[in-house]
């Protein structure tokens, strides 16, 4: 048996004594018995807000730091356990004991250690009521401090706290951009870095941008297949760039498409809005969002969470959902908030739906918060009333009061733009003088963004006013040609074709006035040789839209497009030929060039880009023809159609191996680019016949019947007129019963291919099918090739 320690045994007799002495006196002196328990294990039992107040009120004398940091880290814990509608951040935020932890913190903020430090900062910023809370920014200062010894996972968590401030351009948030490129080559966890990389994006060069891109790919790998968190970063960084990788952004999809059933409405909110903006198409993730957006239709009862469903189910969903959804809505309408309003009336432009009650609604709703929206709003509503032709006079009348005290008052560049753009939509777009001397101010600072959206702005206003005036005022021509200064002045002082792309990007050439294209264009061509890989595809599809030709530029894609070929995506090369097809062009190495594009392109379409159906019939062709070698997928002929697959037969109908001339699965045969280029069947041996092997997906089918629809049928009267006989398997034939089993489809294959029959049966099981195609060598009446 232990003893009892003689100070603790000396302690209690005392104790003892005093209360013998003096009872009044005790009762005063309140004695709390010691606990052996530590301090953070009892504060990790706290199960409520109440607990953890009353445990600081007891212990705020004797709290260490690390001890404030955990009571912080309990709160925010029990808030984040919690539904929306049960979470209490006021309540917490105005507690006495809560401002009794705010002030213990301030005192011992410095003594905190690192991840101590970034946490209280974190959750102090979530319960934080003013704008500029003191512990924030002495939190904020001493991170700075300490910021070079901050790990990744630390860095980022201090980056997104710098980014719930909105300090994206910071200087602060530079520096942390700075460690992230030089410490960029050791790093290995995607998960911090793709937090990093959507918070400094807006700071980033073009250069620095495609190394986090690289080791991004780099990485992907070594996460699991279910971080559905870093994929959706990762789609919002190059989101946030404008950077359409096709790469990163299917890596991206596949995640998503593999953890469907785990995204909540706000995941695959923001999913399709990133696709929306990159333009990137996915038809399977669509679906998928389609079905499970439509399930949560009658779940969706409260104003802010059916709003957001309505914004993504919206512009995809089908006329029976759009229907549910637009009475859905109607029923909401009055509930909804100025915000809640812009947001559906936005939607409804992307549905294209002219829903005459709803957009009375919705505008009733908008018109009493008119006061309360910015400058970009305010272009929003306009743009959306004006494509549903919405129109209300007074609602238009109080839209152009306020544009215009707006812009009186306005002496940034870009909202000056905003406010200039929104006026010239409005049914009135006639400017002031004061408008007109507004625009002039802010002239000298303008990038060509702005430059070009104020020249789309009067064009569209002296339009107006010569329509249903027929004036034309000195002013507004004036005007045009200070435009025109300052855009040939922006063009010629220009330094570098990063910072050049940066304004042009977002802007399409034909959008471009004209009297500025031909500077624009010699100054692209000054800084040609910055040209490369990362940035040919945008400047040849800019290039396309500006219909005008200019050798240099295009000979200029074209040498990057061969000397750097295997860094560029595929899926881009036809953006890149483009330019050359819409101006006429060809350029001196064009054999070279076209050659090396399309056999870039079909490396990428092989076997990897088969379906299920089209891998097992490329198996069994193998079998059927006796090997690997007498059969070639993804084959490009001339004038660029690509047949699945394709072999040879001699006279004999024995098929005919490529040997050595053969290239591997995939990539592009040899093929002549002359313009007088032979047909495919004129170099075949006597006899022999070259044979294409189509299938056919329900695509190519009426959805009624399995009749063949026109582009299919075109391509194979096209194929036979290369010298192809021309086979077509549909998908409904290849999947019915008759053909369930191997042996059923490689007999089909044999009979297609060499006109064998194994089994009176199975001919006549495939006439039953309703769906077999003419037969390639006979004659038919019907143009499309069906019978």
């Amino acid at each position: 048996m232990k003893k009892t320690p003689v100070f603790l045994h000396l302690l209690v007799t005392n104790m003892l004594r005093l209360r013998a002495i003096c009872p009044s006196s005790w009762r005063v002196f309140q004695f709390r018995p010691i606990s052996c328990e530590p301090l953070i294990i009892q504060m990790n039992k706290c199960t409520d807000e109440e607990q953890i107040f009353d445990f600081i009120e007891r212990n705020k004398a004797i709290l260490s730091e690390k001890q404030v940091g955990c009571a912080f880290d309990m709160l925010w814990k029990l808030q984040k356990q919690k539904t929306g509608l049960l979470k209490n951040v006021e309540y917490v935020r105005d507690h006495p004991q809560f401002l009794t932890l705010h002030n213990l913190a301030t005192n011992k903020f410095k003594l905190m250690n690192d991840d101590t430090l970034v946490n209280v900062l974190y959750v102090t910023q979530q319960f934080a009521g003013e704008a500029h809370d003191p512990l924030v920014e002495a939190l904020v200062t001493e991170a700075w401090r300490r910021l070079e010894r901050f790990d990744i996972k630390l860095l980022s968590e201090f980056s997104s706290c710098l980014a719930d401030q909105h300090l994206y351009f910071s200087p602060l948030m530079g520096k942390i951009a700075d460690i992230v490129h030089r410490n960029l080559e050791t790093t290995q966890d995607l998960s911090s870095l793709s937090v990093l990389m959507v918070n400094i994006s807006s700071l980033i060069s073009r250069q620095f941008q495609q190394q986090l891109v690289n080791k991004t790919e780099l990485l992907f790998d070594t996460i699991d297949s279910s971080e559905v968190n870093v994929a959706k970063r990762i789609a919002e960084f190059l989101r946030n760039v404008r950077y359409h990788y096709q790469p990163l952004l299917e890596r991206c999809n596949n995640v998503f498409l593999s953890n469907v059933d785990h995204l909540d409405l706000d995941s695959i909110s923001k999913i399709l809005s990133v696709y929306k903006f990159l333009q990137f198409n996915s038809f399977e993730f669509i679906i998928m969002a389609k079905k499970k957006l439509t399930e949560m239709i009658p779940l969706c009862n409260h104003p802010a969470s059916f709003v957001k469903l309505f914004v993504a189910l919206g512009p995809i969903a089908g006329p029976e959902e759009k229907k549910q959804l637009k009475s859905t809505m109607l029923l909401m309408s009055e509930d909804l908030t100025g915000e809640q309003a812009l947001a559906v009336l936005g939607a409804m432009g992307d549905m294209e739906s002219r829903n005459s009650c709803l957009i009375e609604r919705v505008t009733s709703v908008l018109h009493k918060h008119l006061d309360s929206y910015k400058p970009l709003e305010l272009l929003k509503i306009t743009q959306a009333l004006t494509f549903l032709h919405f129109q209300r006079k007074e609602f238009f009348v109080k839209l152009r009061e306020l544009l215009l005290s707006y812009l009186k008052n306005s002496f940034i560049p870009t909202e000056v733009s905003v406010l200039v753009r929104a006026i010239s939509l409005l049914p009135s777009p006639h400017l002031d003088e004061v408008g007109i001397s507004r625009i002039e101010a802010v002239l000298p600072q303008c990038d060509l963004n702005n430059l070009s959206s104020f020249a789309t702005s009067v064009l569209r206003w002296i339009r107006h006013d010569h329509m249903y005036l027929d004036n034309i005022t000195a002013k507004q021509l004036k005007l045009l040609q200070k435009l025109d200064h300052y855009g040939r002045q922006r063009l010629q002082h220009s330094n570098g074709l990063d910072l050049l792309w940066k304004e042009l990007k977002s802007l399409k050439g034909n959008m471009f006035p004209e009297s500025l294209l031909e500077e624009m264009i010699a100054t692209l061509q000054h800084f040609m040789d910055d040209i490369n890989y990362m940035n040919v595809v945008e400047i040849a599809s800019f290039i396309s839209s500006t219909d005008y030709l200019s050798t240099l530029l295009l000979d200029r894609i074209a040498s990057v497009a061969v000397q750097q070929i295997e860094k560029i995506h595929p899926f881009t090369i036809p953006a890149i030929i483009r330019p050359f097809s819409m101006l006429n062009y060809d350029p001196p190495q064009r054999d070279e060039f076209l050659g090396t594009c399309v056999q870039h392109l079909n490396s990428y379409l092989g076997i990897g880009g088969m379906d299920g159906a089209q891998q097992q019939i490329y198996k069994m062709l193998a079998e059927v023809l006796g090997g690997i070698n007498c059969v070639k997928a993804s084959v490009l002929t001339p004038y660029y159609h690509t047949v699945d697959f394709e072999c040879i037969l001699d006279k004999r109908k024995k098929p005919l191996p490529y040997g050595s001339h053969n290239i591997a699965l995939g990539q592009l045969p040899e093929m002549p680019w002359e313009s007088n280029m032979e047909i495919v069947g004129s170099r075949l041996p006597p006899g022999a016949e070259r044979i294409a092997l189509e299938f056919l997906d329900a695509k190519a089918l009426c959805r009624n019947i399995p009749h063949m629809k026109g582009k299919s049928a075109m391509k194979k009267r096209h194929l036979e007129i290369l010298g192809y006989r021309v086979i077509q398997i549909s998908q409904f034939e290849w999947n019915s019963m008759a053909l369930s089993t191997k042996d059923a489809r490689m007999d089909y294959l044999r009979e297609r291919i060499f006109g064998e029959v194994k089994s009176c049966q199975q001919s006549s099981t495939f006439l039953a099918s309703g769906t077999i195609f003419a037969e390639d060598n006979s004659s038919t009446d019907s143009s499309w090739g069906m019978v």
